[in-house]
């Protein structure tokens, strides 16, 4: 891990859609519920050593029967991140790629519950991510 230190960390962009309410809560059986949920990472160097690190998550929440969506979020968070020198590429794209996402991610993971439980839906809180086998498994598609 090379040497780093986030400047600072804050919400760019937040979009909480539900298009069904209120028929959704009318319904007394509106079936299974099924969660896709994506996370992307993007990263744009600046000089000094500088990169802003955005956590972009989405989750879509939708009935099995129909497609019937019942929330759409979409966060971008980011960081502003200080790095020390680093000489091996390697190590400073698995910096952040991983260790930086590994800390932006609670907010994120606060921010997606708050929501879930002011909209009126049971409070969804999202498990803990590896962003280490996420590195990995997106290291393995680029290499087939």
């Amino acid at each position: 891990m090379a040497n780093f230190n986030i400047i600072s960390q804050f919400l760019k962009d937040i979009s909480f859609e539900s298009p069904n309410v209120p028929e959704l809560f009318f319904k007394q059986d509106n079936g299974q519920a099924k969660l896709e949920i994506n996370i992307d990472i993007q990263i744009k160097g600046a000089e000094n050593n500088l990169f802003m690190v955005d956590l972009i998550t989405k989750v879509h929440s939708k009935l099995e029967a129909g497609d019937k969506s019942i929330f759409l979020i979409e966060s971008t968070y980011s960081g502003l991140v200080q790095m020390g020198e680093e000489k091996d590429e390697e190590v400073k794209k698995r910096t952040l790629l991983i260790d930086v996402p590994t800390l932006l991610f609670p907010a994120v993971r606060a921010l997606i519950a708050r929501l879930t439980s002011e909209s009126g839906f049971p409070t969804f809180v999202m498990q803990p991510v590896d962003f280490a086998k996420l590195y990995e498994d997106r290291q393995n598609q680029n290499k087939q």
